[in-house]
């Protein structure tokens, strides 16, 4: 059986040797999928899901054992449901011939999941979740902060990291890049690319928006940049909205950071922009993936749409060399129209370092089957391995080292349109702080 994916040279050789199913053992392992399938995210979810079938159907067998998924959702046509989540764990749990998880895609799913997987020694591996406290217990770290006070995860109102694993032992691994580092990017875009020196900030008042304003903020002025003002949605000194951009724009303001989400109105900002800073591209609007790619936000932002600059923690898969193949054969697989999407790509790749910690897991135990701790000890090792999506390999945390921001802007006014991509930013050698 063909390899379609390989490592360095010796995960390569590894994963070879696993196709060739060479070993003697005979029997069934099963992987859990884990994803919200339907409601409001499901069409993005099942995409995900076809990347990782597609990696499986290359791959049914690894040192002679069948390998089959065991898809749930946890959405149950709605918005993903931690509770829904847990359920669905807990049922990967009492199968003892599963021995590892794909996802899930939502953070608050996986409050729910990690901390029942962790007791059980069971391996997640995300495709897409974003909240560093998953991760870590520092939400925001000290040079992301302008009063360089670091924002806990408490701070925050989110369980750290060590109350989320009381084994003490990491079991949850991802292939996304966390949500601190997409403030950072768009500074560096705004600064070194679009030559912005002074820019205003306006955040919604919730964590994430916050957390992303004060990011942007931190790291655009230790670039050399100037931020003349900062306006609070929820503040009650804070005025309207068009009162703060007309300040702005008499102190020279060359742009406008907002920390939040469409759901907060927050490419309306863009629109009232218009009548105020010159239009379009001559006038930046930044924020994060709470705008990135939302029809909604362009029917906010209206006339004002392009110029929209919005970061993403995650690598855009078409734009890669190394993805044209992978890409060219799953659309000859899967032929729907809707089949492919952003995530899909991301499963694939997330299948692929699956399966190769499973295959060392198998050898490690003498081609038996192995325990499921050794696939969590696997996973914890990977580093180097060559996926569609980059180079990746997980730091002692679980999180990626492969740390790509992409950042899209709106091709026009219509919301229907797709957005495209304008640059990334690539903190994989050395973090912004």
């Amino acid at each position: 059986m063909r390899c379609a994916l390989s490592s360095a040279a010796a995960a390569c050789l590894i994963l070879t040797a696993a196709c060739s199913s060479s070993a003697p053992a005979a029997g069934q392992i099963r992987i859990g999928v884990d994803l919200p399938l339907t409601g409001p995210e499901g069409r993005g979810a099942v995409q995900a899901l076809n990347g990782i079938r597609f990696f499986a159907r290359q791959h049914p067998a690894l040192d002679g054992f069948q390998i089959t998924l065991t898809p749930t959702d946890d959405a149950g046509g709605g918005t993903p449901s931690p509770q829904l989540g847990a359920a669905n764990l807990q049922r990967f749990i009492n199968d003892p011939a599963l021995l590892a998880v794909i996802g899930p895609l939502d953070a608050a799913v996986a409050r729910a999941q990690i901390p029942l997987a962790n007791q059980a020694g069971l391996a997640m591996l995300s495709p897409a979740t974003t909240s560093p406290c998953l991760t870590r217990n520092v939400y925001l770290p000290t040079l992301l902060v302008p009063t360089r006070v670091a924002i806990s995860c408490k701070d925050a109102g989110l369980p750290s990291a060590d109350e989320l694993r009381p084994s003490r032992v990491n079991n949850f691994f991802r292939l996304a890049t966390t949500d601190e580092l997409q403030g950072p990017a768009a500074a560096e875009y705004a600064f070194k690319t679009l030559r912005v020196l002074r820019a205003a900030v306006i955040s919604d008042h919730e964590s994430y928006g916050q957390a992303l304003a004060d990011a942007f903020t931190a790291r655009f002025e230790k670039l050399g940049g100037s931020v003349v003002g900062h306006l609070d949605l929820a503040s009650q000194a804070g005025g309207d909205v068009l009162t703060f951009l007309k300040r702005m724009k008499s102190d020279r303001a060359g742009a406008i950071y907002f920390g939040g989400a469409a759901a907060s109105q927050g490419c309306a900002i863009r629109a009232q922009m218009l009548g105020v800073f010159d239009p379009g591209e001559a006038t930046p609007f930044l924020s994060g993936d709470g705008i990135a790619q939302d029809p909604a936000c362009v029917d906010q932002a209206g006339a004002n749409a392009t110029g929209i600059y919005a970061t993403v923690p995650a690598v855009d898969a078409a734009t890669r060399a190394t993805a044209t193949q992978t890409i060219a054969a799953f659309k000859a697989a899967f032929t729907g129209r809707d089949d492919y999407g952003p995530l899909t790509v991301v499963g694939y790749d997330a299948a692929a370092v699956l399966f190769a910690a499973i295959d060392r897991a198998i050898r490690a135990a003498g081609g038996q089957f192995p325990v499921r701790g050794n696939v969590v000890s696997q996973l914890s090792a990977t580093s180097g391995f060559a996926g569609v999506t980059g180079t990746i390999g997980f730091d002692s945390a679980g999180d990626t080292t492969n740390r790509i921001i992409s950042i899209y802007e709106p091709a026009g006014s219509n919301p229907g349109d797709t957005w495209k991509l304008v640059d990334t930013v690539d903190y994989s050698a050395t973090l912004p702080y």
